[in-house]
């Protein structure tokens, strides 16, 4: 083995190639997902791991996929299969054995020489438009536990043995799950993805050496630890608690508060995130997995520091997690749902998180972290199944249609299209004639709304209206809206950013509210209409510049009236 230490050319180098292998497996199932979750929203993430189960490479990946979980997953197959051998592949949804949620079907594929040498392991994560749920969604907010989410769970099994399907797994699959040829077909998809990994890194392995290639993870990661200490030490020391609240799932005023303490060690360039105080497990789908914990605090810290900072298990060896099991934050127990675990108290924990580091910078010239996002997930966003009244046959696809939300920071205005904190803008957003050609519904409009931002010296996103409707069957649509009683916090002086709101619109056009978090059957001839939320703003909004204030009115994000009595700049 070469112990010649790599020069910095060497370590971008070996860098990209790496990324760029992700970024393959990424196109891959882009191109080839049959669900519109995935060949038009891209909800989905692909990355590499060493064979010691440490994440090294994410590419364009949402990062509530891959911060942590594939090192959890990757630990949970050597622990199921000891003896590796090439040709194997893992099905993982398991969130309490690794997994996100059980909507994130991932596809595991150890990368084994032909000496039999396990030297990476490749992952490949795909929101499913379907997993078999007791009702037609995703995103079962008001399941009481796992038997009532009723999703299939995968803790690790073995679906492919000598890059053979293993085709017990694939018709318990299509038994069960609503659309088994869509299923099928991104289930292919994932295959095609992680084998297209699979082969790029042996190549890799053949081209360069598996030694040096091992080299360069470790001094890779060495780097890394030594940005994330760099950027740490440029934070002011200090202890900060925040929280957020998540509107009561009974629709009461009564909201689910969600605290994080950030204690930051510049000195020693560390930072240590405590988020045992708050409710243990709940009896809905509310509660976080053990990764999607360790993720919302990883990215809460990661919107709050140097964006160049490499994320990896270098620059994680600086982070401290402090979980506690049974927790609605941290680690759940069987058969506790985590449905929604990606998405809600998610959002609210890397929110308290960054929102920490804000309280920490005291002066006017210091800018660290971020307000909190807007809530997450409208109905805009909903999952949406029926049986099409053209071919007479059922579907099922969650809708990408809007979610705005972005937070204000110390150095910008709120990202327009972040839909939620951690998916960071990756998915995209739906076209609007693409969702129609799909599926038999309207788009009825879509559309910013106005003075809907958080105010500040750099302004949360505006929020989001749209309006859609089934054109001749009756649409099911289920969503699990935060948001309409606790909106999203500004910090340093910021404002709150706008409400959520969900309606049902009655064939006379009348307007009759609807429940945050609902399974909905829409009638021909009616629609549903969704409100996302505004972003917080950053800073005092009588600090913003005037130019940027009329900037705004011009586009129509603010009225005058507010820019003169929110802003104080006369138009």
């Amino acid at each position: 083995m070469t112990t010649k230490k790599m020069d910095g050319a060497q370590l971008a180098i070996f860098s990209n190639r790496f990324e760029g292998v992700s970024r393959k497996m990424g196109n891959t199932l882009l191109r080839t997902g049959r669900s519109g979750v995935l060949n038009r929203a891209r909800d989905f993430s692909c990355c590499i791991v060493t064979r010691d189960c440490e994440l090294l490479a994410t590419a364009e990946s949402l990062p509530i996929h891959v911060l942590s979980g594939p090192d959890l997953m990757a630990k949970s197959m050597h622990g199921f299969f000891p003896e590796l051998k090439k040709g194997d592949a893992f099905l993982h949804n398991s969130p309490y054995h690794g997994c996100s949620h059980a909507a994130d079907h991932t596809l595991i594929v150890p990368v084994i020489d032909d000496e039999g040498e396990h030297h990476f392991t490749v992952l490949v994560k795909a929101h499913q438009a379907d997993i078999g749920n007791s009702v037609p969604t995703t995103y079962h907010g008001t399941a009481q536990d796992v038997y009532d989410e009723g999703a299939l769970i995968f803790p690790c099994v073995q679906a492919q043995r000598d890059y053979k399907n293993i085709e017990d797994i694939v018709r318990m699959c299509e038994m069960r799950i609503r659309v088994p040829e869509q299923w099928r077909g991104d289930y292919l998809a994932l295959v095609g993805a992680a084998r297209i990994g699979e082969r790029e890194i042996l190549a890799m392995g053949k081209e360069i050496g598996w030694d040096s290639l091992h080299q360069f993870t470790d001094q890779w990661f060495d780097y890394s630890e030594r940005r994330m200490q760099q950027a740490i030490k440029e934070l002011p020391a200090g202890v900060a608690t925040r929280s957020a609240i998540h509107d009561a799932i009974d629709g009461s005023d009564a909201g689910i508060e969600i605290k994080a303490t950030v204690k930051v060690d510049s000195e020693n360039g560390r930072i240590e995130v405590d988020v045992r105080d708050n409710p243990d497990c709940m009896p809905n789908g509310l509660n976080l997995s053990e990764s999607t914990s360790r993720t919302a605090i990883l990215v809460g810290i990661f919107n709050s520091i140097d964006h160049s900072v490499p994320k990896n298990a270098g620059s994680f060896r600086c982070v401290d997690t402090l979980l506690r099991e049974g927790c609605i934050a941290g680690i759940p127990k069987h058969p506790f749902s985590c449905s929604v675990a990606t998405t809600n108290i998610a959002d609210r924990l890397a929110c308290s998180v960054q929102m920490a580091f804000a309280e920490l910078g005291d002066g006017s010239d210091q800018s660290f972290g971020m307000a909190e996002l807007g809530p997450s997930t409208a109905p805009s966003d909903a999952v949406i199944s029926g049986i099409d009244p053209e071919t007479n046959k059922p579907f099922v696809n969650q809708l990408f249609l809007g979610h705005t939300c972005g937070a204000g920071s110390g150095h910008s205005d709120g990202w327009l299209t972040s839909c939620h904190v951690g998916n960071a803008g990756m998915s995209f957003l739906d076209s609007i004639e693409l969702t129609e050609l799909y599926h038999p519904i309207l788009i009825k409009q879509r559309s910013l709304i106005q003075d809907s931002e958080g105010a500040g010296r750099h302004r949360g996103a505006p929020g989001l209206c749209t309006e859609y409707a089934p054109m001749g069957f009756v649409l099911e649509a289920g969503y699990v809206s935060d948001g309409t009683i606790n909106t999203a916090q500004g910090v340093k002086g910021g404002g709150r950013g706008s409400a959520a709101r969900q309606y049902r619109r009655s064939p006379d056009g009348e307007l009759i509210t609807l429940p945050a978090f609902s399974m909905e059957t829409i009638k021909d001839g009616e629609s549903i209409v969704s409100y996302c939320c505004g972003g917080g703003g950053y800073g005092n909004p009588k600090d913003r510049d005037p130019e940027l204030v009329r900037k705004d009115v011009g586009e129509g994000y603010i009225s005058e009236k507010r820019a003169a009595e929110v802003y104080g700049v006369d138009i």
